[in-house]
């Protein structure tokens, strides 16, 4: 899952970012409202994390105009106010929900946490085949046997089976599960797909993650 930070403060920033990589999310920031709603407007994130009081242009104005494109990302407002008048601007503006300075990092993940399954229609578990990822708890199972994962394997687990079937390409993975400024052309990916494919494949006569030769990789099922 890839999030954007759009924080001025350098050292919030680096602390949310460094937090939400722990817990296998992709992070990228933005130090600015104008780049803040380029990044957004340009990349496919699933949640934003935008702080109201920013240089060049402020998150309230960054969310109107992003609801005006046509961009539903959803957006956690970060505020050092406490006034209320601000809290419903923000709101009324497009934003889907805030969290007032200074704030506990728990608290951010679960209203981030949140957010996606919002998004999500409320989903809580991913199942492909006979694989189920709880996102809640963060555990996955083939059949009946538990499957350990790193934080970047659950990444890579997550980002698959919220597109199966379909052809994942290594700078589509970069983007989603790293950051972008993660060199694609680099063997790291192919790496941790191979860590992932012995923790879900190794073990069982069908295989789900395949290889698309010079493209990239699929979750699918073998076919007879």
């Amino acid at each position: 899952m890839r999030i954007l930070v759009v924080e001025d403060e350098k050292k919030v920033a680096g602390f949310i970012k460094k937090g939400l990589e722990e817990e296998s999310y992709a992070v990228d920031v933005a130090y600015d409202g104008v780049e803040g709603e380029y990044l957004a407007a340009t990349n496919e994130y699933d949640v934003v994390i935008l702080d109201i009081m920013l240089p060049k242009k402020s998150g309230v104005d960054v969310v109107k105009d992003l609801r005006i494109k046509g961009i539903k990302i959803p957006v956690l407002l970060l505020t050092a106010r406490d006034a209320v008048e601000d809290k419903v601007k923000g709101l009324d503006s497009g934003a889907d929900d805030y969290l007032s300075k200074p704030f506990a990092f728990e608290e951010l993940l679960a209203r981030v946490r949140a957010l996606m399954r919002r998004k999500d229609y409320g989903i809580t578990e991913l199942k492909f085949a006979d694989i189920i990822l709880d996102q809640a708890t963060r555990k996955a199972k083939r059949g009946d046997i538990t499957i350990d994962l790193t934080s970047k394997e659950y990444g890579l687990l997550e980002y698959f089976l919220r597109n199966p079937n379909k052809v994942l390409t290594r700078t589509m993975i970069a983007e989603h599960v790293w950051d972008y400024t993660f060199d694609s052309d680099t063997n790291v990916i192919d790496v941790y797909v191979n860590h992932l494919r012995s923790k879900v494949d190794k073990d069982f006569p069908k295989k789900l993650i395949h290889t698309v030769r010079g493209i990239g990789y699929i979750l699918k099922e073998e076919q007879g």
